[in-house]
Protein backbone atom coordinates (compact mmCIF):
# COMPACT_ATOMS: atom_id res chain seq x y z
CA UNK A 1 0.00 0.00 0.00
CA UNK A 2 1.24 3.62 -1.28
CA UNK A 3 0.58 5.27 2.51
CA UNK A 4 4.43 5.85 3.13
CA UNK A 5 5.46 9.60 4.28
CA UNK A 6 1.81 10.06 4.15
CA UNK A 7 0.35 12.52 7.33
CA UNK A 8 -2.68 11.37 9.53
CA UNK A 9 -4.64 12.93 12.10
CA UNK A 10 -6.51 10.62 14.71
CA UNK A 11 -8.00 12.57 17.33
CA UNK A 12 -8.45 10.65 20.48
CA UNK A 13 -5.07 9.11 19.84
CA UNK A 14 -3.66 7.99 23.07
CA UNK A 15 -5.19 4.63 24.09
CA UNK A 16 -8.02 1.82 22.86
CA UNK A 17 -8.92 2.21 19.11
CA UNK A 18 -7.49 5.94 18.44
CA UNK A 19 -4.18 4.15 19.52
CA UNK A 20 -4.22 1.08 17.54
CA UNK A 21 -5.03 2.95 14.55
CA UNK A 22 -1.99 5.25 15.05
CA UNK A 23 0.44 2.46 15.32
CA UNK A 24 -1.25 0.37 12.46
CA UNK A 25 -0.64 3.55 9.92
CA UNK A 26 2.61 4.25 11.85
CA UNK A 27 3.51 0.80 10.45
CA UNK A 28 2.84 1.14 6.85
CA UNK A 29 5.11 4.83 6.84
CA UNK A 30 2.55 6.88 7.67
CA UNK A 31 3.13 10.07 9.93
CA UNK A 32 1.10 10.80 12.65
CA UNK A 33 -0.62 13.49 14.70
CA UNK A 34 -2.91 12.41 17.55
CA UNK A 35 -5.14 14.73 19.63
CA UNK A 36 -5.40 14.44 23.55
CA UNK A 37 -8.00 15.48 26.33
CA UNK A 38 -5.51 15.77 29.61
CA UNK A 39 -2.80 13.32 29.68
CA UNK A 40 0.27 14.40 28.86
CA UNK A 41 2.68 12.52 29.78
CA UNK A 42 0.54 9.38 28.20
CA UNK A 43 0.20 11.78 25.16
CA UNK A 44 4.47 11.43 25.53
CA UNK A 45 4.49 7.74 25.77
CA UNK A 46 2.27 7.26 22.96
CA UNK A 47 4.34 9.63 20.28
CA UNK A 48 8.04 7.89 21.18
CA UNK A 49 6.39 4.61 20.28
CA UNK A 50 4.68 6.00 17.04
CA UNK A 51 8.33 7.36 16.35
CA UNK A 52 9.69 3.57 16.72
CA UNK A 53 8.42 3.37 13.45
CA UNK A 54 10.89 5.44 11.89
CA UNK A 55 8.46 8.05 10.93
CA UNK A 56 7.43 11.82 12.32
CA UNK A 57 4.57 12.03 14.95
CA UNK A 58 2.91 14.50 17.40
CA UNK A 59 0.65 15.05 19.85
CA UNK A 60 -1.36 18.38 20.00
CA UNK A 61 -3.83 19.08 23.56
CA UNK A 62 -7.30 20.09 21.99
CA UNK A 63 -10.75 19.95 22.66
CA UNK A 64 -12.22 18.78 19.41
CA UNK A 65 -16.11 20.32 20.15
CA UNK A 66 -14.11 24.07 20.28
CA UNK A 67 -14.07 25.54 16.81
CA UNK A 68 -10.75 28.04 17.78
CA UNK A 69 -8.58 24.74 19.47
CA UNK A 70 -9.52 22.70 16.32
CA UNK A 71 -8.47 25.49 14.20
CA UNK A 72 -5.26 25.89 15.84
CA UNK A 73 -4.47 22.40 15.99
CA UNK A 74 -4.39 22.25 12.35
CA UNK A 75 -3.10 24.83 11.98
CA UNK A 76 0.36 23.73 14.19
CA UNK A 77 0.00 20.21 12.84
CA UNK A 78 0.60 22.30 9.12
CA UNK A 79 3.22 24.14 10.08
CA UNK A 80 5.15 21.14 11.89
CA UNK A 81 3.98 18.11 9.62
CA UNK A 82 2.47 19.87 6.53
CA UNK A 83 -0.85 18.71 5.12
CA UNK A 84 -3.32 16.41 6.21
CA UNK A 85 -3.91 13.49 4.13
CA UNK A 86 -6.05 11.46 6.44
CA UNK A 87 -8.24 12.12 9.52
CA UNK A 88 -9.48 9.45 11.24
CA UNK A 89 -12.18 11.23 13.56
CA UNK A 90 -12.17 8.95 16.28
CA UNK A 91 -12.40 11.28 19.38
CA UNK A 92 -15.71 10.23 21.31
CA UNK A 93 -17.03 9.79 24.69
CA UNK A 94 -20.26 8.38 26.63
CA UNK A 95 -22.40 9.45 29.76
CA UNK A 96 -25.19 6.87 29.65
CA UNK A 97 -28.36 7.07 31.54
CA UNK A 98 -31.85 6.04 30.78
CA UNK A 99 -33.76 9.47 29.06
CA UNK A 100 -35.88 10.17 32.26
CA UNK A 101 -32.84 10.35 34.45
CA UNK A 102 -30.21 11.75 31.46
CA UNK A 103 -29.29 15.60 32.19
CA UNK A 104 -29.49 17.78 29.20
CA UNK A 105 -26.01 18.78 30.33
CA UNK A 106 -24.57 15.27 29.39
CA UNK A 107 -26.95 14.95 26.03
CA UNK A 108 -24.91 18.06 24.92
CA UNK A 109 -22.01 17.35 26.25
CA UNK A 110 -21.48 14.16 24.62
CA UNK A 111 -23.52 15.65 20.70
CA UNK A 112 -20.55 18.73 21.60
CA UNK A 113 -17.35 15.63 20.93
CA UNK A 114 -18.79 12.88 19.31
CA UNK A 115 -20.81 14.61 16.80
CA UNK A 116 -19.65 18.27 16.52
CA UNK A 117 -16.00 17.45 16.99
CA UNK A 118 -16.64 15.50 13.56
CA UNK A 119 -17.29 18.23 11.82
CA UNK A 120 -15.18 20.65 13.17
CA UNK A 121 -12.25 18.28 12.30
CA UNK A 122 -13.74 17.50 8.73
CA UNK A 123 -14.24 21.20 8.33
CA UNK A 124 -10.61 22.01 9.31
CA UNK A 125 -8.88 19.76 6.72
CA UNK A 126 -11.65 20.12 3.89
CA UNK A 127 -10.26 22.86 2.36
CA UNK A 128 -6.19 21.52 1.84
CA UNK A 129 -7.96 18.63 0.59
CA UNK A 130 -10.22 19.87 -1.77
CA UNK A 131 -6.74 22.37 -2.80
CA UNK A 132 -4.90 18.92 -3.44
CA UNK A 133 -7.63 17.05 -4.93
CA UNK A 134 -6.89 14.22 -2.25
CA UNK A 135 -7.96 13.18 1.01
CA UNK A 136 -8.97 9.94 2.90
CA UNK A 137 -11.36 10.69 5.98
CA UNK A 138 -12.15 8.08 8.05
CA UNK A 139 -15.28 8.83 11.16
CA UNK A 140 -15.46 6.10 13.75
CA UNK A 141 -19.33 5.65 14.77
CA UNK A 142 -20.96 2.76 16.17
CA UNK A 143 -23.16 0.23 15.87
CA UNK A 144 -25.87 1.88 17.99
CA UNK A 145 -25.75 4.29 15.34
CA UNK A 146 -27.73 1.86 13.47
CA UNK A 147 -29.26 -0.27 16.07
CA UNK A 148 -29.72 2.37 18.98
CA UNK A 149 -29.50 1.33 22.52
CA UNK A 150 -31.63 1.63 25.69
CA UNK A 151 -29.69 3.68 28.07
CA UNK A 152 -27.58 5.19 25.16
CA UNK A 153 -30.28 7.84 23.59
CA UNK A 154 -27.32 10.60 23.32
CA UNK A 155 -24.66 8.34 22.76
CA UNK A 156 -26.35 6.46 19.86
CA UNK A 157 -28.04 9.93 18.89
CA UNK A 158 -24.71 11.15 17.92
CA UNK A 159 -23.00 7.89 16.53
CA UNK A 160 -26.57 7.76 13.99
CA UNK A 161 -25.64 11.96 13.20
CA UNK A 162 -22.03 10.69 12.02
CA UNK A 163 -23.37 8.82 9.96
CA UNK A 164 -25.69 10.91 8.33
CA UNK A 165 -22.86 13.63 7.67
CA UNK A 166 -20.42 10.94 6.18
CA UNK A 167 -23.10 10.31 3.50
CA UNK A 168 -23.77 14.00 2.80
CA UNK A 169 -20.18 15.10 3.25
CA UNK A 170 -18.93 12.30 0.49
CA UNK A 171 -21.21 13.88 -1.77
CA UNK A 172 -19.94 16.79 -1.53
CA UNK A 173 -16.48 16.33 -1.41
CA UNK A 174 -16.14 12.85 -3.95
CA UNK A 175 -16.04 15.50 -6.99
CA UNK A 176 -12.63 16.70 -5.04
CA UNK A 177 -11.06 13.59 -5.17
CA UNK A 178 -11.93 12.56 -1.33
CA UNK A 179 -13.25 9.86 -0.06
CA UNK A 180 -15.09 9.62 3.07
CA UNK A 181 -16.21 6.69 4.76
CA UNK A 182 -17.56 5.77 8.70
CA UNK A 183 -16.87 2.75 10.61
CA UNK A 184 -19.14 0.92 12.93
CA UNK A 185 -17.91 -0.64 15.59
CA UNK A 186 -19.86 -3.65 17.38
CA UNK A 187 -18.26 -4.24 20.94
CA UNK A 188 -14.46 -3.95 21.02
CA UNK A 189 -12.62 -4.89 24.09
CA UNK A 190 -10.99 -1.67 25.62
CA UNK A 191 -10.72 0.85 28.83
CA UNK A 192 -14.30 1.96 28.04
CA UNK A 193 -16.05 -1.39 27.47
CA UNK A 194 -14.04 -2.95 30.47
CA UNK A 195 -15.92 -1.21 33.07
CA UNK A 196 -19.57 -2.62 32.03
CA UNK A 197 -20.13 -5.60 34.57
CA UNK A 198 -19.95 -9.15 33.60
CA UNK A 199 -23.32 -9.97 33.51
CA UNK A 200 -23.54 -7.21 30.70
CA UNK A 201 -20.77 -8.19 29.00
CA UNK A 202 -22.61 -12.14 28.85
CA UNK A 203 -25.94 -11.04 27.63
CA UNK A 204 -24.10 -8.85 24.81
CA UNK A 205 -21.58 -11.93 23.81
CA UNK A 206 -24.94 -14.20 23.24
CA UNK A 207 -26.34 -11.66 20.34
CA UNK A 208 -22.52 -12.05 18.97
CA UNK A 209 -22.94 -15.35 16.04
CA UNK A 210 -18.66 -15.25 15.80
CA UNK A 211 -19.63 -15.40 19.53
CA UNK A 212 -16.36 -13.46 20.23
CA UNK A 213 -15.54 -9.51 20.87
CA UNK A 214 -13.57 -7.29 18.53
CA UNK A 215 -10.23 -6.25 19.75
CA UNK A 216 -8.79 -2.48 18.91
CA UNK A 217 -6.64 -3.86 15.81
CA UNK A 218 -9.72 -5.20 13.52
CA UNK A 219 -10.56 -1.71 13.47
CA UNK A 220 -7.16 -0.53 13.00
CA UNK A 221 -6.82 -3.25 10.04
CA UNK A 222 -9.72 -1.72 8.21
CA UNK A 223 -8.50 2.05 8.88
CA UNK A 224 -5.29 0.93 6.88
CA UNK A 225 -7.67 -0.18 4.48
CA UNK A 226 -9.74 2.74 3.49
CA UNK A 227 -6.70 4.92 3.75
CA UNK A 228 -5.00 3.14 1.25
CA UNK A 229 -5.41 3.24 -2.94
CA UNK A 230 -6.56 -0.07 -2.49
CA UNK A 231 -10.13 1.48 -1.32
CA UNK A 232 -10.03 4.37 -4.20
CA UNK A 233 -13.46 3.48 -4.98
CA UNK A 234 -14.94 3.45 -1.98
CA UNK A 235 -17.03 6.50 -0.59
CA UNK A 236 -19.95 7.15 1.88
CA UNK A 237 -19.90 3.83 3.31
CA UNK A 238 -20.73 2.87 6.81
CA UNK A 239 -18.85 -0.59 7.26
CA UNK A 240 -19.90 -2.69 10.20
CA UNK A 241 -17.08 -4.53 12.36
CA UNK A 242 -19.16 -6.38 14.86
CA UNK A 243 -19.17 -10.09 14.52
CA UNK A 244 -22.09 -10.28 12.93
CA UNK A 245 -24.18 -8.21 16.05
CA UNK A 246 -26.67 -5.86 13.69
CA UNK A 247 -27.05 -8.83 11.61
Amino acid sequence: MKLKAKLALITGGTRGIGKEIAMALAKEGVNIAITYNSNDSLAYEVVEEIKNNNVKAMAIKANVSNGEEVNNMIKVIEDELGSIDILVNNAGITKDNLLIRMSQEDWETVLDVNLKGVFLCTKAVARSMMKKRYGKIINISSIVGITGNGGQGNYSASKAGVIGFTKSIAKELGPRGIRVNAIAPGFIQTDMTDKLKEEVKDQMLKNIPLGIFGIPKDIANLVVFLSSENSDYITGEVIKVDGGMAI
